[in-house]
């Protein structure tokens, strides 16, 4: 895991000079400058808190559609941590796990949840919602990093079965995610990431990217799901410094 984070890390800063130039900039404001973050296991609820806070009000600003799943933009506070794929459902594969809170208005990718509480399941994706991801470098976006992919079919993979049917390492788990000023939350029971307490993370705001046809095929030279830009990282370093508190 070391090994995989040092990389993540390299190649992540190591694109930093074309951050400036990327489709992310007109979000770059406040509500994505971190300034803390924890992670809180509360004992009465046997549950971990997530929680970024930062300069503006968190969640506030989101997306606007472009209509089209190939080029849907995405919104993200990310905790990159120290946990296995395997703590989270998936199988075994190396990258980086990640929490990541979303919103992208252009598709739905949570078909088990009704965000927004309208009777309809397939119209809540701008709603910010909690996904698990596994992350890899991936040089051919600007942010050096995507969701890692598999080849559609792939008997070796194992994902969640709230996972919504894309050939990534990606969960759509329906965790709670609560906003307060300048805070934003997400609360995972621990039963739902093999009871670890005593994991690592970082603190990271960007701009993700689609790139694909609703068949999640010919995408091209492009990821599925893509960084594009970084706003913040709040260890300065990627290196996940902050422990779990209790």
């Amino acid at each position: 895991m070391k090994k995989s984070i040092s990389s993540f890390a390299a190649i992540f800063f190591s694109m930093s000079g074309v951050f400036a130039q990327a489709p992310g900039d007109k979000y770059n404001n406040p509500d994505f400058k971190v300034k803390a973050a924890e992670v809180t296991y509360e004992s009465r609820y046997d549950a971990l808190v997530f929680e970024i806070q930062v300069e503006g009000q968190a969640g506030k600003t989101v997306p606007a559609p472009v209509g089209s799943m190939n080029g849907a933009p995405v919104l993200a506070y990310v905790f990159p941590t120290t946990l296995k794929s395997t703590d989270i459902g998936f199988s075994a594969t190396e990258g980086i796990v990640a929490m990541a809170i979303t919103a992208h208005p252009d598709m739905d990718d949570t078909p088990l949840w009704d965000e927004n509480n309208d009777g309809k399941y397939d119209n809540d994706g701008i709603i910010w919602h909690a996904h698990w991801v596994v992350l890899s470098k991936d040089t051919r976006v600007p942010g050096g990093l995507s969701v890692k992919e598999f080849k559609a079919g792939d008997k070796a993979v194992t994902l969640p079965k709230t996972a919504p049917g894309m050939p990534m390492f990606f969960d759509s788990p329906g965790f709670n995610i609560l906003k307060q000023g300048a805070a934003i939350r997400v609360i995972v029971p621990a039963f739902r990431m093999n009871h670890q307490k005593d994991f690592k993370f970082d603190a990271v705001s960007c701009y993700m990217q689609m790139s694909h046809g609703a068949d999640h095929k010919n995408h091209g030279s492009k990821p599925i799901l893509g960084v594009y830009q970084v706003y913040g990282v709040l260890s300065g370093n990627l290196s996940l410094p902050y422990m779990v508190k209790k």
